[in-house]
């Protein structure tokens, strides 16, 4: 009997990994489990009646916080004439809180073993990444009637605490019920997870927010899931896979707020499952700046938390500097015992530059010039980190090489693989590097500083000065990286300054940003959308042809969403809506194959070849800026740009969708709606009748 694929659920700072019958069971090949603050608080939950696994019959997973498991008793593959049936419920949140209850089919009583077998390895995120041992002592006891499972290193302890109300047996890990169903009759039992930080009176102990599992979802931040989603813009279409998708996007996006404790009761986009429910610089940057039309305050959190955890020193270990934003931040054992210098890590050079894009971005969707003002220091900060720290050698670039070279991050741009950064004969380039889209990044973030130094801070001067700085980077810029032979930018210039001449991804990044000449434009663009590069479903990672390519290549091959939404709104930004809404197009109807949730990356095999999408095995799922794709995409097929206190709406639908429309779309003119109807002919094989609808 086959189980059915992972499932996840999560809420504020825990989520719960498990198979498709609820049981958790941690091995090398499944990441299985119960984590809270990068720690693994179960590794083992099973559900046995009288001894026997059970079979899944389906999952209800409509709220992203909670879960029910449809089960059933039975042998091998038929279990058709079975005389119970078992619902498990789960809500998470602190822990979880899971209800059993079994009901009776037959006309006679039945005397059931109902059993959940418990453990915990407490291992660090990065132990799970890793497969590194644990280097303290794991523990079990019971404490008046409560399993107590616990792991101490000196004065790091975490402990899982089981706890339930009706009379039950603990033994050898496993809690134990002796249930009595009457005929057709129902028996239940509740229990609840409880994790604790620390130990003695400094314990923290996180109860189950939840009494009941069917209480509707009220995150930390406060309102329910409906009123997440009846905030957003409502979407009127007749393209009904994309609806799908849109609300799939929203409830992911609500399920990976992260509530940092620097701004109470206010949430930031954690950059996704399994590995990154944190708090990250370049991920919440640009899923925030993915959902400024659909959920602003996102951006808000994310400017205001990054801002107070802005760089202050130069600390080797984290890869920190004065100005710099950081790139991620953990609070397990391996970076409590310094073993990982997340507390936080500073080690990415893209983060800063998109920290101020956010900034003005945000501004100009929002009117919120109080918010640009008060992160004045912070933004001038930010600026002179590019200058003073980020161009390490003084040539007018920023370059990124780690500090720590032990455990630092060998590439500091998106594409943080160790070989995404190679030459087209396949060498991998020697750092320090200085790759295309951070210089973009920079010259946006110099022309958006201008503007907020010119209208917000006041200062004529220095937005006069950072206009000086970023025409000149300009300049400078499509002559250095300019490769005639290949008619296309580098995709970097490694130590040498030699251009490293692999055709990549990247050069989309640079029309977002707007660094590109007008002479250059029509390269770039075609190479984006010839065969070497798009899929057909999405724009590649890498070129076909250059040494390194794999289709299922982490930076080397593969589709990322999140980078065909920003690739498209560079296409927009230069008057190229025809190519843009190709490859949205390819995109949403990439994530009908995938259940509506695009994942985090998928394969670039041509879709002449495989007909659909192939997943990416080790793909996060949901993944913040992913889910923030769909609705970047959106921004593009409808051509929304603010203007003073207008929202200006210049649609390039493709003509296999006959309407779209936003309704009540937030901005500083308040709530404005946006329609439009398909026009645009894709003048490619992409599916026009829409046929998976």
């Amino acid at each position: 009997m086959s189980v059915p694929a992972t499932v996840s659920m999560l809420e504020g700072d825990s989520f719960v990994v498990s198979d498709g019958r609820g049981d958790i069971e941690a091995s090398p090949t499944e990441t299985h489990g119960l984590f809270q603050h990068d720690t693994r608080y179960l590794s083992r939950w099973v559900l046995t009646i009288d001894g026997k696994r059970l079979h899944p019959l389906s999952t209800d997973d409509i709220q992203y916080f909670s879960m029910k498991f449809y089960l059933v008793p039975g042998t091998g593959t038929i279990y058709v004439d079975s005389k119970l049936s078992v619902i498990r419920k789960r809500a998470v949140g602190n822990g979880f809180r899971e209800e059993i209850e079994i009901l009776n089919h037959a006309n006679e009583a039945v005397d059931l073993e109902v059993a959940l077998s418990a453990g915990s390895d407490f291992t660090d995120l990065f132990e799970v990444k890793d497969a590194l041992p644990k280097k303290g002592e794991l523990y079990q006891r019971t404490d008046e009637g409560t399993l107590v499972l616990g792991y101490r290193r000196e004065k790091f302890v975490r402990e899982t605490r089981i706890e339930s109300a009706p009379p039950y047996a603990l033994k050898e890990g496993k809690i134990t019920f002796q249930a009595h169903v009457e005929p057709h009759g129902e028996w239940k039992a509740a229990l609840n997870v409880i994790t604790v930080e620390g130990s003695g009176k400094r314990a923290r102990v996180l109860r189950p927010k939840y009494d009941n599992v069917d209480v509707e979802a009220r995150p930390n931040a406060g309102g329910t899931l409906k009123e997440w989603l009846d905030k957003a813009p409502q979407m009127l279409t007749s393209w009904q896979s994309l609806a799908r998708t849109y609300k799939r996007s929203l409830i992911d996006l609500a399920a990976l707020r992260f509530f940092p404790g620097l701004a109470p009761g206010e949430a930031m986009p954690a950059a996704g499952l399994p590995w990154f429910m944190a708090m990250f610089g370049r991920d919440s940057i640009i899923t925030s700046l993915q959902a400024l039309p659909f959920a602003p305050e996102l951006a808000r959190t994310t400017l205001r938390v990054l801002g107070l955890r802005q760089g202050t020193r130069i600390d080797e270990f984290r890869d920190e500097e004065p100005g710099k934003i950081l790139h991620e931040s953990r609070w397990g054992e391996l970076t409590a015992f310094e073993e990982r210098p997340h507390s936080p890590y500073f080690g990415s050079a893209d983060a800063t530059p998109l920290f101020l894009v956010l900034l003005d971005e945000y501004v100009r969707w929002s009117g919120d010039t109080a918010l640009a003002a008060s992160l004045e220091q912070e933004a001038r900060a930010a600026l002179n980190w590019i200058d003073a720290y980020g161009d390490r050698d003084g040539d007018g670039y920023v370059e990124y090489d780690r500090r720590n070279v032990k455990t630092g991050l060998e590439n500091q741009c998106w594409k943080d693989s160790f070989d995404s950064i190679a030459f087209a004969d396949g060498r991998l380039a020697e750092r320090p590097l200085a790759t295309c889209e951070i210089q973009g990044y920079v010259y946006d973030a110099k022309i958006r500083s201008a503007r907020l130094a010119r209208e917000v801070w006041k200062d004529p001067a220095l937005a006069e000065k950072l206009e000086r700085e970023a025409a000149a980077l300009k300049a400078r810029f499509n002559a250095d990286y300019w490769m005639p032979g290949r008619h296309c930018f580098a995709l970097a210039l490694d130590r040498d300054k030699k251009q490293v001449d692999s055709i990549t991804s990247n050069i989309g990044h640079l029309l977002f940003s707007g660094i590109v000449d007008a002479d250059k434009v029509d390269d770039v663009a075609g190479h984006l959308m010839g065969e070497d590069l798009f899929s057909g479903w999405g724009v590649r990672t890498m070129a076909i042809g250059e040494a390194r390519y794999n289709p299922i290549g982490y930076h080397v091959g593969t589709i990322w969403p999140h980078d065909n939404s920003i690739i498209a709104m560079g296409l927009m930004r230069y008057g190229r809506q025809a190519e843009a809404a190709r490859i949205a197009y390819g995109i949403l109807e990439a994530a009908n194959y995938f259940n509506h949730r695009l994942p985090e990356a998928f394969a670039g095999y041509p879709r002449i070849e495989t007909q659909f999408p192939v997943e990416y095995p080790t793909a996060c799922s949901p993944q913040a800026w992913a889910a923030g794709a769909p609705l970047l995409m959106l921004r593009v097929l409808l051509g929304l740009e603010p203007l003073g206190d207008h929202l200006v709406v210049e649609p390039a639908i493709p003509a296999g969708i006959a309407h779209l429309g936003l309704l009540g779309i937030p901005g500083r003119w308040g709530h404005a709606d946006a329609f439009g109807r398909g026009r645009v002919d894709l003048g490619t094989p992409v599916q026009q009748e829409l046929a998976l609808v």
